[in-house]
């Protein structure tokens, strides 16, 4: 399998996202259905806290993809849904940082949207990954 991006957007020297990610040949693919940051009894963890629920959606994103047989560097496409933008643009570069550490450089959406289906949910995270 080869997976290619285009048109990588940066902020400074690092990669924010592609503005498409080309995949030849993959023998596998997995679509993940949006996360958020739920602790371990269900409920949403972090309320108010855009920060913690970035990093809890995305270590829980990461152990979906790992229990499906996968890797974080195998996610080739990532759409953020969130109640505030602004908050979660403001958290970003952490996000980047960590996606960077998982050697994550997928295409991306973020879109802010008017509510997600707890409203203590402040972000909620898709992916597609390919192997």
């Amino acid at each position: 399998m080869t997976v290619q991006g285009f048109g990588p957007r940066m902020a400074g020297d690092r990669l924010m996202y592609h503005r498409a990610v080309r995949v030849d040949r993959a023998q596998s693919l997995l679509f993940v259905s949006g996360h958020e940051a739920r602790d371990d009894q269900g409920a949403i963890a972090h309320k108010g806290d855009m920060a913690s629920q970035i990093e809890l959606t995305v270590r829980r994103l990461e152990e979906t993809v790992t229990e499906a047989g996968m890797t974080m560097a195998d996610v080739v496409q990532i759409r953020i849904f969130t109640t505030d933008v602004s908050a979660c643009k403001a958290h970003y570069p952490a996000f980047l940082d960590r996606l960077a550490e998982l050697h994550c450089t997928p295409a991306s959406l973020m879109a802010e949207v008017s509510a997600l289906s707890d409203p203590d949910m402040l972000i909620e995270i898709e992916a597609v990954a390919a192997r």
